[in-house]
């Protein structure tokens, strides 16, 4: 019988493969269609969308999103994955949580694609704006604006020692491809660039309350489309990701989860 901590680890491996292939569309529209990135996963849901069973397809993509979601979210508040005490430990937690809420984001996207009610999605990166709008009315908008962009940032030094280091090698557990790594790497340096624009966004419109400063995912990527040999490196780097992404959906090591765990560790 199946327990359910093994249950959620399914459901969390679907989760990396949706993640992986929300990012190799990505990088294909980036290298070719500039245009269509802009609009970020907005057009990638279109486009998985027009594709025969598209909307059960997107319907699964949405539960796997949500799924990721909720185990970086879980490892934020409970640190199931070890990070530890220390300033780096509770750094990587505030990456998680950064990566959580984007991909709560992303799921919540893929189901109104799915559900039919894209026409607020299909803004792209407006419906980062307008979110960003809504929060900065709020007394503590501007700081929770500015603490999801310091996790964003965290997240792309964090992403940039990986692609360095290749410490994510420790999460892949033994019987992958050899190729994993150098992938992997070239992935985690495009989502480092692009996770520091995303955050800068963030911070700029946290201090500055003007929400046309925030950057969605694909207008991240096209801000690059005037940097020369930027662009295709970075747009290349997100589509090895997405390989990268369906690589680990298969070998990554994924911890248990129990009752017990899910106590918050402050």
């Amino acid at each position: 019988m199946v327990d359910k901590s093994e249950k959620f680890s399914w459901l969390v491996r679907l989760g990396y493969a949706a993640r992986g292939v929300v990012y190799l569309l990505l990088g294909y529209l980036a290298l070719s269609t500039a245009g269509k990135a802009q609009d970020g996963q907005s057009a990638v849901f279109d486009l998985i969308q027009d594709v025969p069973l598209g909307t059960p397809m997107l319907y699964i993509v949405a539960i796997g999103l949500l799924a990721y979601a909720a185990f970086k979210l879980i490892d934020a508040a409970t640190d199931v994955e070890r990070h530890g005490d220390d300033t780096k430990g509770k750094a990587k937690r505030v990456g998680s949580a950064a990566s959580g809420i984007a991909h709560l984001v992303l799921a919540y996207t893929a189901l109104q694609f799915a559900s039919g009610d894209k026409q607020r999605s299909a803004q792209g990166g407006g419906g980062s704006q307008d979110t960003a709008s809504s929060l900065l009315t709020w007394d503590m908008g501007p700081f929770l604006l500015g603490l999801v962009g310091l996790g964003f940032l965290i997240g792309a030094a964090m992403q940039a020692k990986s692609a360095y280091t290749a410490g994510f090698m420790k999460h892949i557990g033994g019987g992958a491809p050899h190729y994993v790594k150098p992938i992997g790497q070239a992935g985690h340096a495009a989502r480092a660039v692009v996770f520091a624009l995303i955050g800068w966004s963030l911070m700029k419109a946290a201090w500055f309350s003007q929400s046309s400063e925030v950057k969605g995912l694909g207008e991240a990527i096209t801000a690059l489309s005037d940097n020369g040999i930027v662009y295709p490196l970075v747009a290349l780097g997100l589509l090895l990701f997405g390989v990268f992404s369906l690589i680990t959906a298969r070998y990554r090591i994924i911890p248990d989860i129990h009752q017990g765990d899910l106590k918050p560790k402050l």
